[in-house]
């Protein structure tokens, strides 16, 4: 047995190595007081006289202890697992997390069932594990037209012991990465899937299910970051003039669903708000006096998701601000323009019954369908053709990007933009890297006047 050295490892640096029957064997511990104190155990069986396996070097009683655990570990489906898994997460997580483990544990499934000839399309089996882990269809029959594949992975359904095998493995960090057309999915499916997956797998562990995490046995896809937010999206501040305008124009005769959204995308372009905080935003959050600028003070949001994974039924959720406490609020300045927009709306429009600035005609929530809808006839009125078929401002959401990089360029410091949009620093930084221009010659006159090179 050799002494503890260090490892070429961030997170493991410590080795330990030691030889049975000519066979060399390793470990990497996080600590160097891990390591030392595993080679005081195997140091420990070597005096008592223990033989160790040769294979992976374990002394005899550990190799008993595991096998012993092995026969007792109690085995279940991996069908029946996400199914209890879920019923475990649901009643602390909100509706857009709910959809996305089952989308994760979904996409694991096509893994972790028996393949063959006779087995339903993957879509359809990604479809009936999604409706399987909700909690309140649990003795209900599945819908007609997912009763095979439900079937198939209820019955042909692997146990979850099965993640420890490497083929299995591979197989599943495939499905994680990849669409079901063989595209790979975007680098934040994959992360956010590979993060279900994880938390799954310890809790598979804490029940018994599994003896250990196989996860760290494979290799993480490496790809480029795809949340950084592409330069031809943004608008500048003419064609945002334009779209607003635009806006005004869509809906039939007599009737004002544009005319509604004009302050609802503006919002988004002159303070940077989500659209589910602008479905939330109610008039005792606007501060809007007569002259200068007023502020927003955000609450609320009300993020949409499908309505089997909200505890109301309802597509809208009513939840607190994104990343902070649930009481806790973030107000955002906003400029003079947007200012008078939020008057005249008021004046014109009011708000609902229970205070929200911007309904649908019959006083509800303004739904994500409605304001795609307009958004994208709006484009076709405000730009050319041949800005119609590209990227730019493709989506509500881009006005909110464009709102941002007009801060950032205008020189607002990275913190100060980070607390008025409600994200860390490191995610203005790594997300707008590339939307940041105009810099060069204001930043080099700074290092000129610390140098004193103006005055050579």
């Amino acid at each position: 047995m050799w002494k503890v050295t260090k490892a070429q490892s961030k997170t493991r640096p410590y080795q330990l190595r030691w030889k049975v029957g000519g066979k060399v064997c390793s470990a990497t511990f996080a600590t160097v007081a891990l390591a030392e104190s595993r080679r005081s155990e195997l140091w420990q069986a070597m005096r008592r006289g223990e033989a160790f396996r040769i294979r992976d070097g374990l002394p005899e009683s550990e190799v008993r202890a595991a096998v012993a655990a092995a026969e007792v570990r109690e085995e279940v489906t991996w069908f029946d697992f996400c199914r209890e898994y879920m019923a475990m997460r649901w009643p602390t997580s909100a509706a857009k997390t709910r959809e996305g483990i089952a989308d994760g544990l979904a996409a694991v499934t096509l893994a972790m069932v028996e393949q063959g000839s006779e087995a339903p399309p993957v879509e359809e089996i990604r479809l009936a594990l999604r409706w399987a882990v909700v909690p309140k269809h649990a003795g209900e029959d599945p819908p007609a037209e997912l009763e095979g594949a439900y079937a198939w992975i209820s019955q042909r359904s692997l146990p979850v012991s099965s993640l420890a095998d490497p083929r299995i493995l591979r197989d599943v960090q495939y499905r994680i990465a990849f669409k079901l057309d063989g595209a790979p999915a975007a680098g934040e499916t994959a992360r956010r899937r590979r993060r279900v997956l994880n938390t799954a797998v310890e809790y598979a562990i804490e029940r018994g299910a599994l003896a250990e995490n196989p996860l760290g046995a494979i290799k993480k896809v490496q790809r480029s970051a795809s949340d950084r937010v592409d330069p031809r999206v943004l608008v500048n501040k003419v064609q945002a003039a334009q779209l607003l305008a635009a806006v005004s124009y869509v809906g039939t005769w007599g009737r004002s669903k544009g005319r509604r959204l004009v302050a609802f995308y503006a919002v988004m372009y002159f303070a940077a708000l989500r659209p589910s905080e602008a479905v939330g935003l109610r008039k005792s959050d606007c501060y809007l006096p007569d002259r200068g600028w007023g502020t927003l003070t955000l609450r609320e949001t009300r993020p949409v998701s499908g309505k089997k994974w909200t505890d109301t039924g309802e597509r809208h959720e009513q939840r607190g601000l994104k990343s902070r406490e649930a009481a806790e609020d973030r107000p955002v300045p906003i400029p003079p323009p947007l200012v008078a927009m939020l008057r005249e709306h008021l004046i014109l429009f009011g708000s609902a019954k229970d205070g929200r600035l911007f309904t649908n005609e019959r006083g509800g929530l303004v739904g994500s369908s409605t304001y795609w809808r307009v958004w994208r006839d709006a484009r076709e009125y405000a730009l050319p053709p041949d800005l119609q078929a590209s990227i730019l401002g493709g989506r509500p959401y881009d006005l909110r990007h464009a709102c941002i990089t007009t801060w950032l360029n205008a020189g607002v410091p990275v913190a100060e933009v980070a607390r008025r949009v409600g994200n860390s620093p490191e995610v203005i930084h790594r997300v707008y890297e590339g939307c940041i221009y105009g810099q060069e010659q204001v930043m080099n006159r700074k290092i000129e006047v610390a140098l004193d090179l103006l005055d050579a």
